[in-house]
């Protein structure tokens, strides 16, 4: 026999429903023998155990979102630090451009220079040579001439030495400065590059600690995660074992005080605890099983007891809202889930009594009743009662 959890409030399949157990125990608890675990410690454990188990499912869920919210971090970090080694990359194949031309320039300069020196020491070399070989001035050339056309002749030949060689040190001298302006430019060009590409190694230096940071921590917290992920195991593992105990209590009890055959539709005694239409029926649905019956009746309507019994539990819990069990004795009871609100909670009740109102709360789509029959625990049909 199988204790289950209500679908709508379970996390994971085999958990126990700790108010159904609780229930259960309670119908079972005058019945048992004094070798037996007293029902009051099974339900006190059951119900610490699902506690701190819930504490721990709040726990992994915290922990799962700041992983996933570190590793979404992580990610876009690490793409903002490829994409700025993609732009350091550029940034370093310019900057070798523009100081390969820097050096070019550099060295088409000191060629100038050298050009300018030697066309100068060629000037010097030049009037040198005329002063000491006494070639003759200006003056010279007039009074030595032997007329106007030769006079004319000396002069033009005079003035075209000295055009000449003037030009030829004017024209180094420009290409001497303009290399240097190049020189000055290629220069600035290639400073601007190599701060430009510092700030983005050091921005992207900035990316890879908070990186390096944000993994660690994810780190921190994966280790936290498989902490307790263990202590849900080591948890779950408790409820089984509970879940076992039960089990065999309510099993010998079972055995002992339930009717030799099954109760079928209508034999019972049991009457339908609200009048409308079943919308959902005992069985598996969407993936999962559904323990009970829903019948659609609007808001506020009056929910009877289905058969004379003792209310074992009225309580909000979890899925089921607002939730009450009533034992009918031999291991039977009534179930009735998303009540609005409760008009008994304790003591016998009898077969058409008010028990509560029909509503939604709890995790439910629209008004009905969720209407249940457990046999020791076991969920069954409803309709085979009705």
């Amino acid at each position: 026999m199988t204790i289950r959890r209500d679908i709508a409030s379970t996390r994971r399949p085999g958990r126990l429903p700790s108010a159904l157990c609780c229930a259960a125990l309670a119908i079972a608890a005058g019945a048992l023998g004094a070798g037996s675990v007293p029902a009051q410690s099974l339900q006190d454990r059951l119900s610490e155990t699902e506690q701190r188990l819930s504490e721990v499912d709040r726990r992994e869920a915290v922990l799962t979102t700041d992983i996933s919210r570190a590793s979404a971090e992580i990610s876009q970090l690490q793409s903002q630090v490829a994409d700025l080694r993609n732009r350091e990359a550029t940034l370093a194949a310019e900057l070798a451009r523009k100081q390969a031309e820097l050096e070019q320039a550099q060295a088409r300069l000191e060629e100038l220079r050298d050009r300018l020196r030697r066309a100068i020491d060629i000037l010097e070399d030049r009037l040198v040579a005329i002063y000491k070989s006494g070639e003759p001035d200006l003056i010279s050339v007039i009074l030595q001439s032997d007329g106007f056309d030769d006079l004319l002749e000396r002069t033009e030949y005079l003035q075209r030495l000295e055009s000449q060689d003037s030009a030829i040190v004017g024209r180094v001298r420009e290409l001497r400065d303009e290399m240097r302006r190049t020189v000055e430019t290629v220069k600035a060009a290639r400073d601007s590059i190599a701060e430009r590409k510092q700030e983005l190694e050091a921005l992207r230096g900035q990316l890879e600690q908070r990186s390096a940071e944000l993994s660690a921590a994810r780190e921190r917290q994966q280790q936290a995660l498989a902490g307790v992920r263990e202590q849900q195991q080591q948890l779950e593992g408790d409820l089984s074992d509970i879940s076992a105990q039960i089990e065999k209590q309510l099993g010998s009890l079972g055995g002992a005080t339930l009717p030799a055959g099954p109760i079928r539709g209508g034999q019972g005694g049991f009457i339908w605890p609200v009048n409308g239409p079943v919308t959902s029926g005992f069985g598996w649905r969407w993936g999962r099983m559904h323990e009970g019956i829903d019948i659609g009746v609007p808001s506020g309507t009056p929910i009877r007891a289905a058969k004379s019994g003792t209310i074992v539990l009225a309580s909000a819990y979890g899925g089921y809202g607002n939730y009450t069990c009533i034992s009918h004795g031999g291991g039977l009871s009534t179930c009735y889930a998303h009540q609005s609100r409760f008009a008994r909670t304790s003591g016998s009740i009898s077969q058409g009594s008010i028990l509560g109102y029909v509503g939604c709360t709890g995790h439910c789509f629209g008004d009905h009743l969720h209407f249940e029959v457990r046999i020791n625990g076991s969920a069954v049909d409803p309709l085979g009662y009705l």
